[in-house]
């Protein structure tokens, strides 16, 4: 089927409230939508993020002050006013991140009619994109995931995680929440029980639940992942699997390079999930191979476009941003034609990766050949967005060298005497908790 021809009367405008700059898919949606013709507009962090630098990008207009949905509702809608010529033309959203999936969809029905969006509730983007309801979740549909505890104290968090084995995976149920400049990550592995007592600790400040997970062994060709986009009919014509080849940080992050490989299993589960949750719109579900037992872990669902989405770009250039304005803007969306093979580079995460393991190399494309790669922030016809990124990086990188140096200094100082304790003093004699395996 020829790639139908796009409504490029209807502007579309990405949306990320969150404020990391290099967030490569908020590039890629630009580019993908601004190459078919369609005006892109962005809601971003600040008017100097390199992905204002795009030439794909006609105008920028810095986040809300706060994530609060009324407030990104009247932004819309201010910005639909000002990029359509009459009050009934429409505008397509992209969520770019979890919290604008979620505030979109809490606000769809003061939104409908004027901003283009799946038809879909917070309360069902929530029963995935928290990770405590996950785990319910797949509990209830049957799919495999990793063993889960959610604890109320620190104690028990350290039992648990004794329990489940360390070293543990911990994450924060609602992400979204976690403040900015906190030095709380979404995913962290924990080694040590006071590493769990210190994290837990740290829960106010969060803003959600913490839930300790089984850490299944990481390994080459494990981490696979799905992208989809379920139609206004619930159909799933665009998906498609890839596999992770380089991450960051090594086996637990980011995509740095994945490759377009089938995978029937994955896919299989995949659409079975959407299905049974009836999901509109754009998704990005991660997998972990267990070897111990051969079943695929469902790890993460994110409801909107995953930062690699380009990988799955097909041979007619259909992805999963393009099936979602063809879909909203009643244009059919046909089934991907698969270009198995294709790479997609972070190249700041790619280098960042080699340096910590620089003897893993790319396996061989079968049969030889050259392979079809994409890089996230080079492209020939848009090369700004990749300087702009260089030098924010750099500097980035070196805010993080000096920080970790004035610890290292602040650490190697030696305590006035008066202050240490000595072998009679409480300190001294306190013997750690020993927790004994269930």
């Amino acid at each position: 089927m020829l790639m139908p021809p796009f409504d490029t009367r209807v502007p579309a405008v990405l949306v990320r409230l969150d404020r990391n700059p290099f967030h490569h898919g908020t590039l890629g949606a630009a580019r993908s939508l601004g190459r078919a013709g369609i005006p892109v507009h962005a809601v971003v962090e600040a008017g100097d993020s390199p992905v204002a630098r795009s030439r794909y990008v006609r105008s920028v207009r810095p986040r809300p002050a706060s994530a609060a949905s009324t407030e990104l509702a009247a932004l819309l809608l201010r910005i639909a006013d000002e990029i359509t010529d009459a009050p009934s033309d429409p505008v397509l959203a992209v969520p770019l991140d979890d919290i604008s999936a979620l505030a979109l969809a809490r606000r769809h029905a003061e939104l409908a009619g004027r901003i283009l969006l799946p038809e879909r509730t917070e309360e069902q983007l929530l029963r995935v994109a928290d990770k405590a309801a996950l785990a319910v979740t797949c509990a209830e549909l049957g799919l495999p995931h990793p063993r889960t505890e959610l604890p109320t104290s620190a104690d028990e968090a350290a039992a648990m995680a004794w329990a489940l084995g360390l070293p543990v995976i911990a994450k924060w149920s609602r992400p979204w929440l976690l403040p900015a400049g906190g030095g709380l990550r979404s995913t962290t592995v924990l080694r040590s029980l006071a590493e769990v007592r210190e994290l837990y600790g740290r829960t106010p400040q969060a803003g959600s639940r913490l839930l300790l997970q089984e850490r299944l062994p990481p390994g080459r060709d494990l981490d696979w992942f799905f992208h989809g986009y379920a139609d206004s009919a619930g159909r799933c014509a665009a998906g498609a699997t890839g596999r992770k080849e380089r991450s960051w940080p090594d086996a637990a992050g980011l995509t740095a390079v994945g490759r377009w490989t089938p995978n029937p299993e994955v896919d299989r589960l995949a659409r079975g999930l959407l299905d049974a949750l009836g999901h509109r719109g754009v998704c990005d579900l991660d997998f972990r191979l267990d070897r111990a037992t051969g079943a695929y872990h469902l790890l993460d669902f994110n409801p909107r476009p995953g930062a690699q989405f380009r990988l799955f770009a097909d041979r007619r250039g259909l992805d999963v941003v393009r099936a979602l304005h063809l879909d909203l803007t009643d244009r059919p969306v046909p089934a991907f034609s698969p270009a198995y093979g294709r790479r997609f580079v972070v190249e700041n995460y790619t280098a960042l990766s080699l340096l910590a393991s620089p003897g893993r190399r790319y396996a061989p494309e079968p049969g030889g050949g050259r392979v079809p790669t994409e890089r996230a922030w080079f492209a020939a016809d848009d090369p700004a967005p990749a300087l702009a990124m260089g030098r924010a990086w750099l500097a980035h990188l070196l805010r993080r060298a000096l920080a970790t140096l004035r610890r290292r200094l602040a650490a190697g100082r030696p305590r006035h005497p008066a202050t240490l304790p000595g072998p009679s003093s409480p300190s001294a004699r306190t013997s750690p908790t020993r927790l004994s395996r269930r």
